[in-house]
């Protein structure tokens, strides 16, 4: 089996930053395990499988070379643009359809009406899902307990659609040094607890550094966490109070691959923290791919 695919670059506005993405297109014969192969082979830290599209919605899955992801933020930005501009979409949203829920992808567009970028709003609200301790943060990280503040939030585990270990950090020099332990990860963050460990520190101009780690999902670093950062926003409501909030996200600066993430959070009708993601994508290669269904 023949399937055509794209690659892109998230969350930056040049090619060979932000976060590669690969996206294989009519992939709905395949099985789960044919899909869990070819994106151990794209290696990246997600791949999308388009299984099908009517109108302007499209039903997704979502790989890591390791596992199957119900929800993640940098592939359904990119899928967003990508598919918008496969199939010359006229209109300014995109509706994708995964086993977490239904995401919608507002479309960005340059002054030509080419799609440049994508904003998605998180398939849940914000749910925190167990609390997790500063040791076991700092062992996952390579870091002394000290490094561990709680000046946003205490460590824990939740996330808006899929699990993520989170803690926030001293300073962007001591995030600097932050250097994952997968023996630690096995025995504190195994993959049925949480996908991967996020920290991040506040910048001095109001915008915040993240770096998130999941050496278990084959993922020693991620340049950019669509998933993390919507969750971090709804985090940062939640200590600030007030309705809403916005701010910058940079990712990636460590590997070489910086990433910008504009993200937001407001309450809901019922209280609830809901939170969205958006950023640049930028084309980077296409192809076939052989498959066995």
């Amino acid at each position: 089996m023949r399937l055509e695919f794209e690659t892109a670059d998230v969350f930056t506005g040049r090619r060979f930053g932000g976060n590669p993405l690969a996206v294989v297109f009519g992939a709905g014969a395949l099985d789960t395990a044919a899909m869990q192969r070819l994106a151990r082979e794209f290696n990246l830290s997600e791949t999308v499988f388009v299984l099908g599209v009517e109108g302007d919605a499209a039903r997704i899955r979502i790989f890591t070379p390791g596992s199957e992801l119900p929800f993640a933020g940098h592939p359904n930005v990119g899928a967003a643009v990508l598919l918008a501009r496969r199939l010359g979409l006229a209109g300014g949203r995109l509706m994708l359809d995964q086993a977490a829920g239904r995401v919608l992808a507002r479309l960005a567009r340059d002054a030509t009406g080419a799609v440049t970028g994508a904003e998605i709003e998180a398939p849940r609200a914000f749910a925190e899902a167990a609390p997790f301790t500063a040791e076991a943060a700092a062992a996952c990280a390579g870091l002394p307990a000290s490094a561990i503040t709680a000046r946003v939030h205490a460590p824990l585990i939740g996330g808006c659609g899929n699990r993520i270990a989170f803690a926030e950090v001293v300073d962007a020099a001591t995030l600097a040094a932050a250097s994952p332990d997968a023996a630690a990860f096995r025995a504190h963050l195994p993959v049925s607890t949480a996908t991967g460990l996020y920290l991040h520190a506040p910048l001095p101009d109001g915008r915040r550094r993240g770096r998130m780690f999941g050496p278990l999902e084959g993922i020693p670093e991620d340049p950019a966490t669509g998933s993390a950062n919507v969750a971090l926003a709804a985090l940062l409501l939640r200590a600030a109070g007030g309705e809403d909030i916005a701010l910058e996200v940079e990712q990636g600066i460590e590997m070489g691959r910086p990433s910008l993430l504009a993200v937001r959070a407001w309450r809901d009708a019922e209280g609830g923290l809901r939170a969205a993601v958006g950023g640049g994508v930028v084309p980077v290669s296409q192809g076939t791919i052989l498959a066995d269904g």
